[in-house]
């Protein structure tokens, strides 16, 4: 199909219509089940098949009231059964084109794509075509990014190459999440609100629980149900690891980068190498101490939280930077020793560390006659990890800078180094707080259009953060205000 063919209205694949009612009926499932109930209340079956027959031929009439259109400007959608609507996006706002396919969706050949323009867009204002034949995917996708396609004149077209693809020992990192724990605590809020909890309280099986726990002592219940939560978490977290991001494979060709991940639902994004702006190197604490990183690019266009900007899930650190290097072409960005910010910067560090420690211990000497033994060892450990985490974010600070790039490294627990083009910075906001002026550092915030929009770099010395900017960015110096 070419640009001109597309000036013709066009419909979803048919085999949608085995797709649509299912959705339906698991979207509208308290619609079904009130259909149930006023079924049974009545003595009238009727009800329920009513219902169901509504979705199920709502969701047909999806289908039929669907079309869409692809010319030389735009691309529109048309949807709406009871509410027309017509949305319109310009082919020169196409960002990036991305494919969702579920289970039933793969059965039946078909994958949902979607066209970002980088603006947060609400779910019934998103472009998406739920769906198309599979096998028509790549002739849409190089419809909606010719001008990507299009090689430049002088440059020689590079060949597909693999940057990165999935190992199974990427799994270890894992359970150094909290996924599996969220998973749990989702899991019981819904059986609450369902009001399973309250029949499960009165239940034999509640019954069961607490005369094994009075039989065992309560001690040793308490750590058997945290042993089982445990070990459920650490499953739960590598099935949904293994599920989302198996069989993972990055690869670029020429001006394109593509990523495609999932065992069962299989996503494919697909993005604009030319509107990269850099890349974040995300290290949390335990996924740090196993030597993994996490890789999200910076890009216009793509949203810079969540699993739309992620370029590799939690991997080895080296297979990281490698990655990142390759895209943006400077290793030594990425792995590159960093300049210090000083002492006072240091010494904030570890002064917001230990301030609860030391409001402790004030609070326990005032109280010395009635604070309880054990409370002393814990207020040792916890004087000690304070002082741990202040040494770790203390060492971590750091960045560098000069004309191309700007580099930005903090955190402890959620560490993050920030690569971003000096040429992407449209912006810098000199920012100090009252104890920040008091210590004589400042924060220096860096403008643009990627990714989450505004990146920092925390507690310089207050006098060097304009010529930091000044460095990355030569237009900042010739104004006389960022010079006083």
């Amino acid at each position: 199909m070419t640009a001109d063919a597309g000036q013709v209205w066009q419909r979803l694949s048919p085999r949608m219509l085995l797709v649509h009612p299912v959705h339906e009926v698991l979207r509208q499932i308290p619609l079904l089940i009130g259909s149930v109930v006023l079924g049974s209340a009545t003595g009238n079956p009727m009800w329920t098949l009513f219902g169901l027959a509504l979705i199920v031929g709502y969701g047909v009439a999806r289908w039929f009231t669907t079309t869409y259109r692809i010319d030389t400007e735009e691309v529109q959608l048309r949807t709406g059964v009871l509410q027309r609507k017509v949305l319109s996006v310009p082919r020169n706002r196409i960002r990036s084109v991305s494919t969702d396919a579920r289970l039933l969706h793969r059965l039946l050949g078909l994958t949902v794509l979607r066209v970002s323009t980088g603006r947060e867009a609400r779910p019934d204002a998103a472009f998406a075509l739920d769906a198309v034949e599979a096998d028509q995917v790549p002739r849409l996708r190089a419809i909606l990014l010719a001008d990507s396609l299009a090689p430049a004149e002088e440059e020689p077209a590079t060949p597909d190459r693999e940057l990165a693809r999935w190992q199974p020992s990427w799994l270890r990192y894992s359970p150094l999440s909290f996924t599996g724990l969220a998973m749990i605590a989702a899991a019981v809020g819904v059986v609450y609100q369902a009001g399973a909890g309250a029949a499960l309280q009165n239940s034999r099986l509640a019954r069961s629980g607490l005369d094994a726990a009075e039989r065992f002592g309560v001690a040793a219940s308490v750590v058997v149900v945290a042993v089982s939560v445990l070990v459920v978490s650490v499953v739960l977290s590598v099935l949904r690891s293994l599920v989302t991001f198996g069989n993972l494979v990055l690869r670029r060709d020429a001006d394109l980068l593509h990523l495609e991940h999932g065992l069962l639902r299989v996503r494919e994004h697909t993005f604009d190498m030319r509107r990269l702006r850099g890349g974040t190197l995300r290290e949390p604490l335990l996924v740090r101490l196993f030597g993994g990183a996490r890789v999200d690019a910076v890009m216009t266009g793509v949203g810079g939280a969540g699993e739309a900007s992620l370029l590799l899930p939690p991997c080895p650190r080296a297979t990281a930077e490698a990655v990142l290097s390759d895209l943006i072409v400077r290793p030594d960005v990425v792995t590159g020793a960093l300049q210090v910010h000083g002492q006072a910067a240091t010494r904030r560090r570890w002064t917001r560390a230990l301030a609860l420690p030391g409001v402790l211990l004030v609070a326990m000497a005032m109280l010395y006659s009635r604070t309880p033994v054990w409370l002393w060892p814990a207020w040792a450990v916890l004087t000690v990890c304070c002082a741990l985490l202040a040494l770790d974010r203390s060492r971590a600070l750091g960045h560098r800078v000069d004309a191309e790039w700007l580099v930005a490294r903090a955190g402890s627990l959620h560490r993050r180094r920030d690569c971003i083009a000096a040429a992407g910075i449209i912006g810098w906001t000199v920012r100090q707080t009252l104890l920040q002026r008091r210590a004589g550092v400042a924060t220096l915030i860096a403008a643009t259009a990627a990714g989450v929009k505004r990146y920092q770099v925390v507690d310089v010395p207050a006098e060097l953060a304009w010529s930091i900017a000044a460095a990355a960015s030569p237009w900042v110096a010739d104004n006389e205000w960022a010079r006083t």
